[in-house]
Order: C-alpha cells, then sequence, then structure tokens
C-alpha cells in the first residue's frame, strides 16, 4: 500500500498501555528516541501490537508543530529534535523538511509562522506532535 502521508518513522513498540477505549503505546525510533502513540484499543488488537513489535510511525505534515528550542510545561509528548533542511514558501502555507535522526519529516506551517520563527536551512528546532496525531502501522 501507498501512502500520501510523508512523515514514516520505523521503530519498535516498548509498552502498550490500555485505558477503556483508547491505548498509549510507546515507540522506540531506530535512534533511540521515544514517541508516544494514542490509539484504539481495537487498532492495537487488530495490528497485533505488543512489545517488541515493529511498526511505522505515521504522522500527517500538517500535523508537525515547530518551535525553536524545547518547550517545558506542554502536553505535547512528542518533542523530536532536528535540523531545517529547506523551507519551500509558497502564498499562505510553508513547507518545512526537518533532517531528524530517524531521516526527516516535513511540517506543513503558515508562512508567516515559518517568517517569524526565522527558519532557514540549518535552523535548530523541535518538532512537536500530539500523541492523538499519530498512526501506526505494520508490515
Amino acid at each position: 500500500m501507498s501512502l500520501s502521508i510523508r512523515n514514516q518513522l520505523p521503530g519498535t513498540v516498548s509498552s502498550v498501555t490500555p485505558g477503556e477505549v483508547m491505548a498509549t503505546v510507546r515507540v522506540r525510533l531506530d535512534s533511540g528516541q521515544e514517541l508516544t502513540a494514542a490509539v484504539t484499543l481495537d487498532a492495537v488488537r487488530d495490528l497485533g501490537l505488543g512489545a517488541g513489535s515493529a511498526v511505522q510511525a505515521l504522522v500527517k505534515s500538517t500535523e508537525v508543530a515547530l518551535a525553536t528550542g524545547p518547550v517545558a510545561g506542554l502536553s505535547i509528548r512528542n518533542q523530536i529534535p532536528g535540523t531545517v533542511a529547506e523551507v519551500a514558501t509558497g502564498g499562505a502555507m510553508a513547507g518545512v523538511r526537518v533532517d531528524v535522526a530517524d531521516g526527516a519529516l516535513t511540517a506543513a506551517i503558515t508562512a508567516e509562522a515559518a517568517a517569524d520563527l526565522g527558519l532557514a536551512a540549518g535552523s535548530p528546532v523541535v518538532a512537536l506532535i500530539k500523541s492523538t496525531e499519530i498512526a501506526l502501522a505494520t508490515a
């Protein structure tokens, strides 16, 4: 299956914490970075997720926010450090490609935000991703 989601990070499930309807799934990326995904219990069962499962963490570029440094006091669990590789600005939006330890992430942000943050190739950034915006896929 081919997907339009460009942000695909390989990793291994380190733990699954079930709730009533949803579960949090901790994923250790190949670099050692940890991500948390919130998925339904049905998805956990259907995908056969458990510690040791190989997965791809999938994130739409519109769900990736950028900060110019680590952010404290925030409910967003996933903060991935990286370096801006490219900023493509057109009209109202900008596409920002960020090199991270596990490859690259793309963020779709407003052109105004990219300008306000002074984003350019070489800028250090932190990609922020809510756990509810991470989908998981298995092979």
